[in-house]
């Protein structure tokens, strides 16, 4: 992920980077990925132009292609540890094509759903079908703010302002509880933090720490 030219410090991240491995290496359950053992949900949601404008384009070609029209997009619902987190945990590698079907429309593709259960839906300690119940939950219970649900042409905002018009949308989100992330000068992404019952939101400094440190960025209209 990019940050910027106001981004964290290199050495700041590697400080980081070196407690949460401190902090998993101590717990050998959370060390070892065991399914099911985690402190809270990220969903990601990709923004889909700046994402297809930033390299993306190449990648997916029903996210990116003209007439799409696409804007917030479910990029993942992570397992997450108060530091660092689990991934790639073992068990059924590809869900069924009725479990995927059932998040059809969230992601921008089966390809991706698919990618991100064996990646973070595995550590999930739930069924295919389970694990995406609850991503159509996470992401039904969040509002887009208006000025990102029909965006026609290019506009430039504040990393922090973005963060607000979620808030302003959304009752009971904070600050500390949601990062906005920024490539090459552009939005890229909200990162959106929940209980693990997803039943409210949650603090997550260290999520909420990755925030994009530009003063202004680009965000691309929709397709």
């Amino acid at each position: 992920m990019a940050f910027g030219v106001h981004s964290v410090s290199r050495a700041a991240i590697a400080t980081l980077a070196a407690f949460s491995l401190a902090g998993l290496a101590n717990d050998p359950a959370r060390a070892a990925g065991v399914p099911g053992d985690f402190d809270f949900y990220v969903l990601a949601l990709s923004w889909s132009p700046g994402f297809c404008d930033t390299g993306g384009a190449g990648k997916t070609y029903a996210q990116c292609a003209n007439g799409a029209h696409l804007g917030f997009v479910v990029h993942g619902l992570w397992p997450q540890y108060r530091h660092g987190f689990a991934s790639d945990c073992g068990g059924i590698a590809s869900p069924s094509l009725f479990a995927l079907e059932t998040v059809k429309g969230l992601y921008p593709d089966l390809g991706l759903a698919r990618y991100e259960w064996r990646k973070h839906g595995t550590c999930s300690g739930k069924s295919p079908s389970d694990y995406f119940a609850d991503v159509r939950k996470a992401r039904a219970a969040i509002t887009i703010p208006p000025q990102f649900t029909d965006a026609r042409k290019i506009e430039t905002w504040t990393p922090l302002d973005i963060e607000r018009a979620f808030i302003a949308a959304n009752r009971r989100l904070k600050p500390g509880m949601l990062a906005v992330e920024c490539s090459r000068g552009e939005l890229a992404e909200v990162r959106i933090c929940f209980s693990k019952d997803l039943h409210d939101f949650v603090a997550c400094p260290e999520v909420a720490r990755h925030f994009c440190y530009m003063q202004q960025i680009s965000v691309a209209p929709m397709r």
